[in-house]
């Protein structure tokens, strides 16, 4: 499988010039199998989402929805940088997936991680862990269930961002193969955000795809840290710092006969792994 990692700036609460920035930028570049974009990649990381975050409606009422025969929409809600997602995957052949902040009818909010195929199957993730240090939780529902996807024979555990300081929620229950975390976390908590990524691949036994943003928002900087992580902790790809430019990005190639045989069986760590009982 081939992936690449797209390293964005963001334009802050605006979300069509984002999927236009981004149109440019996927049009450029090479045929790949997954592509991933960062955090609220449609509006950069909106604590207070009133006005911000993006409504979900009925996706065939929707101006320029994906919904037909390739698509399989039915009555499932959708918003315009979902739509834009869809489109996207149809157009690239590749996997799109990437968070939006999103509100519902009954004026909940939600930091969603969307996994969108090109046959128009859509997962979802809602983040668990809201970043209470900056305020999140006093805006955002807290999703309550650990989602896993499968792409091309390989199963990715989704997460965002703070969700990655809580190594139970994150723990390989020999249930996935690779983990995508998509993330805003600024340049002041960088050494955290590098530890622990490698930290989550040795223990778990699996590839960690990161994907953090560049360039700067009302309150932080961003310089990336966009990676991915052997099994080993090692730093295979990785996208650079941000420097000034919409976009840095990284592409790489893996499967998971080297995972199965180099890593698991050679040293089947996860064999001797602890159970954890999450209390919802």
């Amino acid at each position: 499988m081939k992936v690449t990692l797209l390293q964005t700036d963001i334009i802050w609460q605006n979300p069509a010039a984002n999927q236009k920035r981004l149109d440019g930028i996927i049009s450029g570049l090479e045929p790949s199998d997954l592509i991933v974009l960062p955090e609220m990649f449609s509006t950069g990381f909106v604590v207070e989402p009133e006005g911000a975050a993006e409504p979900l409606s009925d996706a065939k009422n929707l101006e320029g929805s994906s919904c037909s025969s390739r698509l399989s929409c039915g009555s499932h809600l959708s918003c315009s940088s979902l739509e834009w997602m869809k489109r996207k995957s149809v157009e690239t052949g590749a996997a799109i997936a990437g968070s939006i902040a999103v509100t519902d009818n009954a004026g909940h909010y939600y930091n969603r991680f969307y996994f969108v195929k090109p046959d128009g199957e859509v997962t979802s993730y809602d983040k668990r862990h809201l970043f209470t240090f900056g305020g999140e939780d006093k805006h955002f529902t807290s999703g309550r269930e650990r989602v896993i996807v499968e792409w091309k024979g390989i199963r990715f555990l989704l997460l965002i961002c703070y969700d990655l300081r809580f190594p139970v929620w994150a723990r390989n229950r020999k249930d996935y193969d690779a983990i995508i975390i998509v993330a805003s976390w600024p340049e002041c908590r960088r050494k955290a955000w590098d530890t622990l990524l490698q930290a989550r691949a040795i223990e778990n036994q699996c590839y960690v795809l990161s994907v953090d943003r560049q360039g700067d928002d009302p309150k932080n900087h961003y310089s990336g840290g966009t990676f991915f992580i052997s099994p080993l902790g090692e730093i295979l790809a990785e996208a650079g710092e941000g420097d000034g430019t919409p976009c840095r990005s990284v592409s790489f190639e893996f499967n998971t006969e080297k995972l199965e045989n180099e890593y698991r069986k050679a040293f089947p760590v996860l064999d001797d792994a602890d159970d954890f009982t999450i209390l919802m």
